[in-house]
């Protein structure tokens, strides 16, 4: 059966059916708590519970750790961005941990930053170790990945383009909002991974909705190829990708062509003036929900909700 951790300022928490139950752990990192199960196990049992709503709930995923994201990894994603599902590689990207908030913090968008865009993940949470070369199959993964958590890859669409670099403008402070839950699975638990449907929604208005099926690469490949060039260690996330859905869009194929003929100065020049009249991006006051689970409520990783706040 899974667990659903939670995380204050000052304790660890396993939610149950009656509450929130302290663990009692010296644990002050991910990577800690998950070499402690014997105490997540106790706290589970136990009855001495207080309301989840009064607490403050910080990210379960703690920093400094790795942060690395899959690419366009979901079928949808990748034909609205205008290419073919069936040629796109298994690639990866690198995100600070820096950038890692709270489940209900604000997302602060800086002040050069003109298009702020969303998108729901599912982060998978080592609680193993995994150093290059580790063998990564079917059988053994969940050995690897202890936990499943509710991500947002915020990204600076304005910066992200233009530099052909994803780092800097997926990094920003608050940019991977994560949790409220790290919700622990076991080997049985895993092998639902597909079922998972991932939404996300602005000021209420349903953006993004798909299930893991719309997935191109699945954990067991993914870290069959990770391992081969990248660690992974106990607490570190990995983002495995997002549905169609996200604010950005891809000019129509004729555009594309016409445009591939310009200077890159004036042919990002006039695809920013386009989709700055796109209304999807994130603005000051914008309330964003996230939430993934089953349909049928058997593995529930919680519901996500930060408001967009500009830098002042």
């Amino acid at each position: 059966m899974s667990t659903s951790v939670l995380r204050t300022a000052d304790a660890w928490w396993v939610q149950t059916p009656a509450g929130a139950a302290r663990i009692d752990t010296a644990a002050t990192t991910t990577r800690e708590l998950l070499a402690d199960r014997d105490a997540i196990a106790a706290a589970a049992a136990g009855a001495d519970v207080v309301a989840v709503d009064g607490l403050s709930l910080i990210s379960p995923v703690t920093a400094p750790c790795r942060v690395v994201a899959q690419m366009t990894n979901f079928a949808s994603h990748v034909q609205d961005s205008g290419m073919d599902p069936e040629s796109v590689p298994l690639t990866f990207f690198r995100k600070s941990s820096g950038s890692i908030s709270g489940p209900y913090d604000d997302v602060i968008r800086p002040a050069h930053v003109r298009l702020l865009d969303y998108e729901v993940e599912i982060g998978l949470v080592f609680g193993r170790d995994m150093p290059v070369g580790s063998d990564v199959t079917a059988e053994n993964l969940a050995d690897y990945i202890a936990g499943l958590v509710i991500t947002n890859d915020v990204s600076a669409r304005d910066v992200q383009l233009p530099k052909t670099q994803f780092y800097e403008a997926k990094s920003y402070p608050t940019f991977t909002p994560v949790g409220p839950a790290l919700v622990l699975l076991d080997a049985d638990e895993l092998t639902r991974f597909g079922d998972l449907r991932l939404r996300l929604w602005v000021n209420g208005q349903a953006r993004q909705d798909m299930t893991v099926a719309d997935m191109i690469y699945r954990p067991v490949e993914t870290l069959a190829a990770l391992t081969r060039f990248q660690r992974m260690d106990s607490g570190d996330l990995l983002l495995t990708g997002t549905p169609v859905g996200t604010a950005i869009s891809a000019p129509p194929k004729a555009v594309e062509i016409i445009a591939s003929l310009l200077p890159p100065k004036v042919k990002w020049k006039l695809f920013f003036q386009g989709q700055a009249k796109n209304p999807k991006y994130l603005k000051d006051g914008d309330v964003v929900e996230a939430a993934i689970g089953t349909d049928d409520g058997a593995i529930d990783l919680g519901r996500q909700r930060t408001v967009v706040r500009h830098a002042r």
